[in-house]
């Protein structure tokens, strides 16, 4: 008797013993890239609250000191501005925009790549046309199109972005989906007398679930380059507000006499976008059954 009590607790496993968490915890880059993201966001969190200089103080003194002089540590700006906490202020700016727009874009994608993979017929038809027309825009002309015409504040840059990249994610959920409506276990639900909406949120979210959370992770990849694309060029998030994006567009002027101002924000980008994209491959890597990174 008391080994068949205690065989639910001998087979219960931890959260990190489970096999997706193993698979993932052995990606080396996607450990790499976990790493790098939840230290640049604690950077740019508490950062500028440890920095004898904030991201508006304006030292006409210090105007183009390399990094490494005094107290700053990555240099200053052309208005003698501290680097390194126009960095980390414009980190919150990029990072925040990218989690909102994978947010907005993933729940919309989703809820329509749901409604036509279940429904199917002249729903699908209808929902995937519109998709194909959406992807049939580039979006980064799209992306301007829509900048040059509103306001570009961080909102609307964030609602923008989120407006142009949707359409992957809804084409991944239908597909999972199809796959899944015909399963034993939706049958089931149908024969329950289970309503459409408990069917498609209940049953077959969780179940494609993990193809989500990948398209997620690379979209604030996507969304994080977009911003800084836009930014650079003019029409996103405009001074005194910093990005990293608009960062570059300040510096482009100097890339001779100060190439600091524009190495810094590049590879704060470039090791954003880069850590993601890890995250998002070992996700997919762990998440899939039939793959052994052991």
């Amino acid at each position: 008797m008391s080994q068949v009590e205690t065989f639910p607790h001998q087979v219960e496993q931890r959260w990190w013993q489970r096999r997706p968490v193993r698979r993932f915890m052995r990606h080396r880059l996607a450990i790499f890239g976990l790493v790098t993201i939840v230290l640049m966001i604690l950077a740019c969190v508490f950062g500028p609250y440890l920095l004898p200089y904030n991201d508006l103080y304006i030292d006409l003194r210090a105007r183009f000191s390399p990094p490494l002089t005094g107290f700053h540590f990555l240099g200053t700006d052309p208005l003698g501005r501290d680097l390194t906490a126009r960095l980390l202020m414009a980190g919150r700016i990029s990072l925040l925009v990218g989690f909102v727009a994978m947010f907005i874009s993933t729940v919309f994608g989703t809820i329509l790549g749901i409604a036509a993979g279940f429904f199917g017929g002249w729903v699908s038809v209808v929902l995937m046309r519109f998709v194909d027309a959406m992807l049939s825009f580039p979006n980064i002309f799209l992306l301007l199109a829509l900048a040059a015409f509103i306001k570009p504040d961080a909102i609307m840059i964030t609602l923008i972005i989120a407006a142009t990249s949707w359409m992957e994610v809804a084409r991944i959920v239908d597909a999972e989906v199809r796959s899944l409506r015909e399963r034993d276990f939706v049958v089931a639900a149908r024969m329950l007398g289970l309503s459409n909406s408990h069917i498609m949120f209940r049953e077959l979210l969780p179940n494609a679930i993990g193809p989500i959370i990948v398209a997620a992770t690379l979209t604030v990849a996507r969304a994080i380059l977009l911003e800084a694309y836009v930014s650079f060029l003019g029409y996103g998030i405009q001074p005194p507000l910093p990005s990293w994006g608009n960062m570059l567009n300040g510096a482009q002027q100097y890339l001779a006499s100060a190439p600091w101002l524009a190495i810094v924000p590049g590879v704060a980008i470039t090791l954003a976008v880069t850590s993601f994209n890890f995250i998002g491959d070992g996700l997919r890597d762990a998440l899939d059954a039939r793959s052994d990174l052991g």
